[in-house]
């Protein structure tokens, strides 16, 4: 069996199995209250027989199950962003992402945002927001410069010049 690459992202918009034999025993007041739903969840891990769960600061495990995979935007519950305005339209703010939504018959996820401590009523898709988390990670350097030698020689400008 090939794992999947950590961490996905997906929902389970239908309760996956008969019973609640897939859930860890510890988890079940948490799940039952977040699936069946449109909720994205991050998938972490998987330890051997349960997969790690994670939707805001809410933990769980569930044993595998089918959930329909959902691609991500690079943005996630508690990121900082800036939605964009549009002419009159839209209100720019600066505000907390707070849920993630798929939703089926527009095909991507939208999200709740939170400014302050009111939640804004409207869902936002990611292109009317920008990112204000770094979450930029630096490469290793590939290319080898050669350091600049100097042996004393030349000319230089004399500070004279320079306050003229």
């Amino acid at each position: 069996m090939q794992w999947p690459q950590f961490p996905d992202y997906g929902c389970f918009l239908r309760w996956p199995q008969n019973g609640q034999g897939f859930i860890h025993p510890d988890d079940v007041a948490i799940v039952t209250r977040l699936i069946p739903s449109p909720r994205v969840l991050k998938r972490l891990a998987f330890d051997g027989v349960y997969y790690h769960y994670v939707y805001g600061k809410l933990r769980f495990r569930l044993r595998p199950a089918m959930w329909l995979s959902v691609r991500t935007e690079g943005i996630d519950i508690g990121d900082q962003i800036e939605t964009t305005g549009l002419g009159l339209e839209r209100e720019r703010f600066v505000a907390t992402v707070w849920g993630m939504y798929y939703v089926q018959r527009k095909g991507c996820i939208l999200y709740r945002l939170r400014r302050g401590d009111q939640v804004v009523p409207r869902l936002y898709a990611a292109d009317q927001m920008r990112l204000l988390t770094d979450k930029t990670t630096i490469r290793p350097p590939t290319t080898r410069y050669r350091a600049p030698r100097w042996d004393g020689q030349g000319e230089t400008v004399p500070d004279s010049t320079l306050e003229e």
